[in-house]
């Protein structure tokens, strides 16, 4: 299965998917032409390109393959995708000044790539170092990084047990998400005025733990359960987000503060007082 991730170029979200067979990445061209163009209508402007491209002969469009990625609204829809090979000769077809940084920023991912699949550590290192130069506590890193290795035990547990599509994933971890929240993952990324951005790379220390806390719970339910496939899965969701919903009840409770904020995870965050009735 590929692993699907965000990779920033210039403050611009690109979707992401490594295939393991192929030992490749593949991006979202939408969301490279965005940020190349910065148009506030890159899907007209690659349909215009990729017309353009056609009338002149090249087979380029027509080489491209297609993936199913998240989009915005937290659903996913089948994309464009171009590796690193076809995206340079992409950018040759678009005329911008950021066309050589970002064949930089291009040949940087994969080197890094190489880099992680012989020493894993660094991909840890070079998140841990990312989230300290944008000012994070060493208490939100920490949690960050915890509630990380959790969310990938439970996936890959989900992979191993009748989970493939990636709807499915996103299905079970929005029915997780709501249970142990109140909200779904959108709602959740509206509230904080989110768009592309990963929420949890938005989220308090506080809703990192509960998220945590649901996923945890969800893949020991799973565990003791033997869930196969989606609807087990679904069931053990539910289990495990309701657990973690008492928790934050009690937190709430005690502390008379919400977990779920607007706010987003930057220095100086203070979290809303509950308003007591």
């Amino acid at each position: 299965m590929a692993k699907s991730a965000l990779a920033v170029f210039e403050n611009f979200n690109i979707r992401r998917q490594y295939d393991e067979k192929t030992d490749t990445w593949y991006f979202s061209v939408v969301d490279v032409i965005h940020a190349l163009t910065e148009s506030p209508r890159p899907r007209k402007y690659w349909n215009a390109l990729k017309t353009k491209l056609r009338e002149e002969g090249s087979e380029l469009s027509q080489n491209l393959g297609q993936l199913k990625m998240q989009s915005s609204d937290g659903k996913f829809y089948t994309t464009d995708v171009a590796n690193s090979e076809q995206l340079l000769r992409l950018i040759q077809s678009i005329p911008s000044p950021k066309a050589e940084p970002f064949k930089l920023w291009l040949a940087k991912t994969g080197y890094e790539r190489i880099q992680e699949t012989a020493d894993p550590s660094k991909a840890i290192d070079r998140a841990r170092l990312h989230w300290k130069e944008q000012g994070r506590p060493q208490k939100w890193i920490q949690q960050r990084m915890m509630g990380q290795e959790t969310r990938n035990k439970l996936t890959d547990y989900w992979q191993g047990h009748g989970i493939t599509e990636p709807k499915d994933f996103a299905a079970l971890t929005n029915i997780i998400h709501k249970e142990w929240s109140g909200i779904t993952v959108a709602q959740h990324k509206k509230l904080k005025g989110l768009k592309n951005q990963n929420l949890r790379e938005h989220m308090s220390e506080a809703e990192l733990l509960f998220t945590a806390l649901a996923e945890l719970s969800t893949r020991q339910i799973a565990e003791k359960d033997e869930a196969v496939g989606l609807e087990p899965n679904k069931q053990a969701g539910k289990k495990g987000g309701r657990l973690a919903k008492q928790a934050r009840e009690q937190f709430e409770e005690a502390t008379e503060q919400k977990v779920i904020t607007h706010n987003s995870s930057l220095p100086g965050f203070v979290p809303k007082k509950i308003t007591k009735k």
